[in-house]
């Protein structure tokens, strides 16, 4: 009875240090894990922005069948999923560690002695050897391999997200810069007009060589920035044949492909949205892992229990040799107990413990980051929004100025260098506005996927 009784005692002292406690985010130690705690605890509202499911987002055909040629092909997400199989085989490995061991292992052989005859021995036995999991080793073994399949799952999502994000990007990049070689196409063409018509004003004496000259100079110069874009639009493609994984190719995309802007504007960066994302649930399992490594540290100070069992078939029993054989069994129980290795378990459990607080810091940083690249995407996409439409404002002015210059130009009011100075700041607020625009595309894009968007 007193040995039951010190059993019992010495396991609810051990339950009590936390060798069998499942992992819990430590809420007392930092108020921002108490807010994460119980944003998780929050339900999800399946209509906010981060959690529409990504062809929700994304509704231009030729865009979703990208996007599904990626999910399906790239290598990146291929590697994902094989780590979740990984860790899958490893957490079966940790749950079948529960279960005792088998072996058979059999053996004979044959003797001589002073030259008699031989004789020939032989054992056909069955191993099995069970260790009693009294200090929770096998346990935190198997939690851990849990933590570390979730985590491949998060580790799958986060890849699932920055392949969707990345081919969304890069269509409407590839959009974007065919809008700007056609814009300064359809440039180059008025301005080889206008060359033209500075032409006739000079055989009428009314300009001189050297505006026709500039002109003409910077018309090339136009030509030479459009060989600029057809690189960049080569590359951009070459970037959307790689995330396909297929050989470099041309991509058809609409110059308008345009994305509808959805209203994310807020005043804030809910919790219970960063709390979906599958990189702070990957921080969150790394603590875990840590946690329940600590456990593992803890237990090494107590000793192992293990059971193991031999049975079979033999003809040698001790120094007889006996024909038929005999059935045997042998039942035994070994308890191992660390004598001289406790200060290396000592340091052990004092690196374990640290790594702990590390993978605590990483966590409530990773969360920090997140916010800030949710609070970056938002003000992005409003200000660039609030750029568009003062840019409108000064394109539609700049066209009006070209259109004055060029009739004052023809009645000898105005010089030829006000026409190009006119022609060129429209251009530029032309691109400008292009560029702003794809900015606040891929703004609204990075938001989607800093909201762990993807699903």
């Amino acid at each position: 009875m007193k040995y039951i009784a010190t059993i019992t005692l010495g396991i609810s002292m051990l339950s009590s240090c936390g060798l069998y406690k499942k992992y819990e985010m430590p809420q007392d130690e930092s108020a921002l894990a108490a807010e994460y705690v119980k944003a998780q605890e929050a339900e999800i509202d399946t209509t906010t922005f981060g959690n529409l499911r990504w062809q929700e987002v994304f509704t231009d055909p030729v865009l979703v069948d990208l996007i599904n040629q990626a999910l399906a092909n790239n290598v990146n997400m291929q590697n994902a999923k094989l780590n979740i199989d990984i860790a899958q085989a490893q957490l079966k490995g940790a749950k079948l560690n529960y279960l005792p061991s088998v072996a058979l292992a059999p053996n004979g052989g044959f003797a001589s002695f002073a030259g008699s005859d031989f004789i020939g021995t032989y054992q056909i036995p069955l191993a099995v050897s069970w260790e009693v999991d009294i200090f929770g080793k096998l346990l935190n073994n198997k939690r851990s391999a849990e933590a570390s399949l979730e985590q491949t799952k998060a580790y799958n999502q986060a890849v699932r997200s920055q392949i969707i994000g990345g081919v969304a990007n890069c269509y409407y990049a590839i959009a974007t810069i065919e809008r700007q070689i056609e814009l300064n196409k359809e440039t180059a063409k008025l301005w080889s007009e206008s060359i033209e018509v500075m032409k006739n004003l000079k055989l009428d004496g009314r300009l001189n060589e050297a505006a026709i000259v500039q002109s003409t100079a910077s018309y090339y110069n136009l030509l030479a920035s459009i060989t600029d874009l057809e690189v960049a639009l080569d590359e951009t493609n070459n970037t959307m044949s790689l995330l396909l994984n297929v050989l470099p190719q041309k991509w058809s995309v609409s110059p308008q492909a345009k994305l509808a802007m959805p209203n994310v504007v807020r005043a804030g960066v809910p919790m219970v949205e960063l709390a979906a994302r599958p990189d702070v649930r990957a921080a969150e399992l790394d603590v875990a892992k840590a946690y329940y490594a600590t456990n593992l540290a803890r237990a090494a100070f107590y000793p192992g229990l293990t059971i193991s069992a031999n049975g079979g078939f033999t003809n040698s029993v001790g120094s007889a040799i006996v024909n038929p054989g005999e059935w045997f069994i042998q039942l035994a129980g070994s308890l191992t107990a660390p004598i001289f290795s406790r200060g290396k378990n000592i340091a052990n459990l004092e690196a374990a413990k640290a790594a702990q607080k590390q993978a605590m810091n990483n966590f409530e940083y990773t969360l920090l980051s997140a916010s800030a690249e949710v609070s970056d995407a938002m003000t992005v996409c409003q200000k660039s929004d609030e750029k568009v439409q003062l840019l409108d404002k000064q394109i539609e002015n700049l066209e009006k100025s070209v259109e004055y210059t060029q009739e004052l130009l023809k009645l000898g009011t105005s010089t030829y260098l006000e026409v190009l100075t006119a022609q060129q700041n429209l251009l530029a607020a032309q691109m400008s506005q292009l560029a702003c625009e794809h900015t606040k595309t891929q703004a609204v894009i990075n938001l989607y996927q800093s909201l762990g968007g993807g699903r």
